[in-house]
């Protein structure tokens, strides 16, 4: 089997409402690249990758002389020709790496009959578990519904979530406001839903001081873990010697370099695998194993998954034998997919693993098609800014928070 054409198609996929965080918002939709990679013998591998656009497309059309009549179940040549660790310092490409491995792994399974887990070393779970994904939520421009802002709104969408999916483990994205309303909003959500699990991820936007300050505040909560409440792994460090509760983050060790640098001084009890972020779910597999020998935590994270990326996700969990938390996914928020039979479905808090050949799913070409159209007439979106607040940008740490009584509906293309 020989590889002989890869193609990217950028879509854009509506949300539930425009979802803020950090250091911005998503403006009501994702953007991906949905990669296909031909072979030879008929066969078609899929990839996905977070943004990207037309540059993804033309970094993909750059691969091809890399790619074309190379040989799909040579993954780790690949990852060297693409992604060589001194001239990835150039051309980041790890994330382009990771899925052109997902579509390898996909050729593969589809070619031997199996599905990916089976490839990875054989499945461990048939269903992986999922936190709810909470966060702020700005207004849908069309409609106005889907505004997530207050005390009461919020604790009203984890109860939602737990009964339209069954969620037992709950995270907050925060960051958006001051910590004190964050802390409020926190409270009553374990408060309301006693007896589950609960995460807070402010995006690294505290100071030390800050995060110390908040894990204090959330002590007697039953916290799976505090997730990324500042930036870099000394400040994780100074947090960790402070409070009751394990540290996590997928921010500050999300390739070797960093995972060693941990392991010699720990300033991190979970690590988040993150299949793009680590270059594909082999290298997650491997952080894993590091991970166990260290007896550190790992969980599967989402960096805003249509259903080929949450495949991978899947088959990632499938294989961990320390998988220690549910996962997260943002696959919740949409309201549709670009894969045959439409969005996966939760049945109590988990996702059954794809048992078809390779990741188990297939492009829906109508939905594919719509979903270019609606990239190409809608475009992009700057991630990193706020739609009510041009020119915003948080200081880390951050003092420059949104107002929780500014009850304003963005004016964002849908």
């Amino acid at each position: 089997m020989r590889i002989t054409d890869i193609r990217a198609t950028p879509v854009t996929v509506p949300l539930e409402a425009p979802l803020r965080h950090a250091n911005g918002s998503h403006w009501g939709r994702f953007v991906r690249t949905i990669v296909e990679i031909e072979t030879d013998c008929g066969l078609v591998g899929l990839g996905e990758m977070g943004g990207g656009g037309e540059s993804a497309v033309a970094a993909f059309e750059g691969l091809k002389p890399l790619l074309l009549g190379r040989d799909p179940s040579r993954i780790e040549e690949l990852r060297f020709a693409i992604s060589n660790p001194t001239a990835s310092l150039y051309n980041n490409r790890t994330q382009v790496m990771a899925a052109i491995e997902f579509a390898c792994l996909d050729l593969l399974g589809k070619k031997w009959g199996v599905p990916v887990s089976e490839i990875l070393g054989g499945r461990l779970r048939d269903r992986v578990a999922f936190a709810s994904y909470l966060f702020f939520r700005y207004p849908h421009p069309k409609d106005g519904t889907g505004e997530v802002r207050t005390v009461e709104q919020l604790v009203a969408e984890a109860e939602r979530l737990k009964a339209a999916y069954g969620f037992t483990s709950h995270k907050l994205k925060g960051g958006v406001f001051a910590p004190e309303h964050e802390l409020a909003c926190y409270r009553a959500v374990a408060e309301a839903l006693d007896g589950d699990s609960f995460r807070f991820d402010p995006n690294g936007v505290w100071s030390a001081e800050q995060a110390m300050w908040f894990g204090q505040q959330i002590a007697d909560v039953r916290n799976d873990y505090f997730e990324d409440p500042v930036f870099g792994l000394h400040g994780m460090r100074r947090v960790r010697e402070k409070v009751s509760m394990p540290l996590a983050t997928n921010t500050v060790v999300v390739n070797f370099e960093q995972l060693s640098a941990n392991a010699l001084c720990t300033a991190v009890d979970v690590i988040l695998l993150d299949t793009t972020f680590w270059g594909g779910i082999r290298p997650c597999l491997k952080a894993a194993g590091v991970c166990e020998t260290f007896q550190l935590g790992v969980a599967v994270h989402s960096s805003g998954e249509l259903g080929i990326q949450l495949a991978t996700m899947l088959h990632l969990g499938a294989v961990l034998p320390n998988l220690s938390f549910a996962a997260d996914a943002h696959y919740h928020h949409l309201t549709d997919d670009v894969i045959v039979g439409g969005k996966m479905t939760y049945e109590d808090g988990a996702i059954a693993v794809p048992t078809a050949p390779g990741l188990g799913v297939e492009l829906d070409r109508d939905k594919l098609a719509e979903y270019h159209e609606l990239y190409l007439r809608l475009g992009t979106y700057p991630y990193d800014q706020d739609p009510l607040r041009p020119g915003w940008t948080p200081l880390i740490p951050n003092d420059r928070w949104a107002d929780p009584d500014d009850a304003r509906v963005p004016n964002v293309p849908l």
